[in-house]
């Protein structure tokens, strides 16, 4: 057969889109934007304990005062972690995304199941929405509408809505067609027939939908933490890359009880919109009362529930909190006030030199007047934000090697502003307790033992590609060994796994890297030099931004830092626990006085 570039037509359709329809992407992005602001600015402008005493409120009103108590709890609990915040903004990427998806669904589900042509067209593409595995929304998405929120949003859109179109469809065409025919026999028009007939009997169907659109809503918020979207799903995929357990676990248990929360209560919402529904919970709460269970079952009236949620909303106001914009940032010293303002944003990755460094340039650009914003990616949305000037900065590009492939893509946008990191390697490695293998040579021959597999890394990675069309075939080891291209974190996770049982494991490594502090590993020779040279860390910068901010541009461009100093502004930062990146740091320039006037110098005045 032959080859059909079918990829090679989505990218022409991808690049022209881009080229024609960005004034239509832009508007959407400030659309979508707008709307998750203002739904954010609702949802985590009161404190917490009193946010939670309002959905508390909302759970007693729809499903009664056990479900209130347990709501209160769940959100007092992911309060106590220290995810609220985040929970606040995953809910609110849930309410936009789940709201414009169901605008979208219903119409489309009504259409339809009233026009046989219609369903035959829609149906398949529903198929394609619902089938296409939902990391693949998330490419074009941020080709369209760059790194952040509206990726997520409008990625979470297509996947959520088609359950919302097919249960639109499936409760009206469940309509018996003799109350149909009735109503069409007394003289009903279409309209009223759809708005008094088929929809009020199609609810229970329809209010189906929308609870697996809102859930289908939040578990795609979370993919979206890969592309810089705010929220759980930003904590989870950092957990991942670290292979963090308890901060998985923790970002894991607040998704949870927002699944659970929002759940009950859209399945609550179906019954309170349905006739048959309230006519179910009357008799229900007729039936409690009779048995003295009463008080578990108390539910207010509407009027009662809709007062106390805005009573409770008026105290939120009352606080002061909305509006509220109090900056928590460094000081900046009289005549350092260099940036007076400027917005500067970094790329990182979940890598410990990238989190330290990107961290690092904040807080001195920070002393030094700019407001800086540290935001943290998978390595390829990284670069392609960093080209389509959705950062300003990257601190962690591995280069001529490992990251050759985004360079050799994206090189026409990006200013190489030079190595700060000069000692880097490639190569594989394995536990100390292999005994009788210290060179790649060593492999040869021993390919049972590792099960014939080498664990890899992304597989867009310069390193895999050196690793796969040269190294192995340089030691003959191509035939004998299979690269198992994963990710980085589910590289660490077969390491920890492996080497708690003491197993043979071989993986793709490179240094600096904290896993050689973790565990005791043997980096395997290359005494033929196939890994080539090694590679520096560079800065590298959007070229716009760079002429933009030459002040910023450079002071990177002068920006060193020893293997002592990494290792230790890496190891403060560790110990300063979860979510206490900044605090690291800090310490870390306190015990290093010099160091942020050498990164960057100003005159005194």
């Amino acid at each position: 057969m032959p080859r059909i570039h079918l990829g090679n037509w989505a990218e022409d359709v991808v690049n022209w889109l881009t080229d024609h329809l960005s004034w239509l992407f832009d508007a959407i992005s400030s659309v979508v934007n707008h709307l998750y602001d203002g739904v954010e600015w609702v949802l985590g402008g009161p404190p917490p304990l009193l946010m939670a005493g309002i959905l508390a409120v909302i759970a007693l009103w729809m499903r009664g005062l056990p479900a209130g108590v347990l709501a209160f709890l769940g959100f007092a609990l992911i309060d106590s972690i220290a995810q609220w915040d985040e929970a606040m903004q995953s809910l609110s990427l849930v309410v936009v995304s789940g709201v414009v998806a169901l605008l979208l669904a219903v119409p489309l589900g009504i259409w339809a199941a009233r026009s046989r042509g219609a369903s035959m067209v829609v149906r398949p593409v529903l198929d394609v929405m619902q089938t296409l595995p939902a990391f693949v929304y998330l490419i074009p998405a941020i080709i369209f509408f760059s790194l952040g929120t509206v990726p997520a949003v409008i990625a979470t859109i297509v996947f959520a809505m088609p359950v919302g179109v097919r249960m639109t469809e499936l409760g009206i065409r469940q309509v018996d067609a003799e109350l149909v025919e009735a109503a069409d026999a007394f003289g009903t028009s279409p309209g009223r027939t759809l708005l008094r007939v088929q929809l009020p009997l199609a609810l229970p169907t329809i209010m189906a939908g929308v609870n697996q659109v809102i859930m289908l809503a939040l578990s795609m918020v979370v993919i979206g933490g890969m592309v810089g979207a705010e929220g759980l799903g930003s904590t989870v995929f950092g957990a991942i890359s670290q292979v963090n357990i308890g901060l998985g676990f923790e970002g894991g248990v607040a998704v949870v009880i927002l699944a659970i929360y929002l759940d009950r209560i859209t399945g609550a919402l179906g019954d309170q919109v349905s006739p048959l529904g309230r006519r179910a919970l009357a008799l229900a709460r007729a039936k409690v009362s009779l048995h003295g269970f009463g008080v578990l079952r108390y539910r207010p009236r509407p009027a009662v529930g809709l007062s106390a949620v805005v009573v409770l909303a008026l105290i939120a106001c009352g606080t002061g909190v909305f509006g509220s914009d109090d900056d928590n940032g460094g000081t900046t010293q009289a005549g350092s006030n260099v940036g007076k303002g400027k917005a500067v944003t970094i790329g990182a990755f979940n890598w410990d030199e990238s989190i330290a460094s990107a961290n690092l340039w904040k807080q001195v650009l920070d002393s030094r007047g700019f407001k800086t914003k540290v935001s943290t990616y998978d390595p390829g949305a990284a670069f392609t934000g960093l080209a389509n000037g959705d950062l300003d900065y990257l601190t962690d590009a591995w280069l001529p090697t490992t990251h050759a492939s985004y360079l050799k893509q994206y090189g026409k946008d990006y200013a190489d502003l030079g190595k700060w990191y000069d000692k880097t390697t490639l190569e594989v490695s394995v536990p100390s307790y292999v005994k009788g293998v210290k060179t790649m040579a060593d492999l040869k021959g021993k390919g049972g033992q590792f099960g014939g597999k080498i664990i890899g890394i992304e597989p867009g990675a310069g390193e895999m590609k050196l690793l796969n069309s040269k190294v192995l075939p340089g030691y003959g080891l191509d035939k004998e060994y299979k690269v198992v291209a994963s990710s980085t974190s589910a590289m660490l996770a077969e390491l920890k796994r492996d080497y708690a049982a003491h197993k043979p494991v071989a993986v793709v490594l490179w240094s600096p890297h904290w896993a050689y502090s973790t565990y005791d590993l043997t980096k395997l020779a290359d005494p033929n030099g196939l890994w080539g040279a090694a590679d520096s860390i560079h800065n590298l910068a959007n070229k716009k931004s760079a002429a933009d901010d030459p002040q910023v541009t450079a002071w990177m461009k002068n920006f060193h830092l020893s293997e002592e100093q990494l290792s230790s502004l890496e190891a403060d930062i560790q110990a300063a626990g979860q979510g206490k990146t900044a605090d690291g740091v800090k310490k870390w320039l306190d015990k290093n006085p010099g160091v942020a006037d050498k990164m960057a110098p100003v005159t005194k005045s």
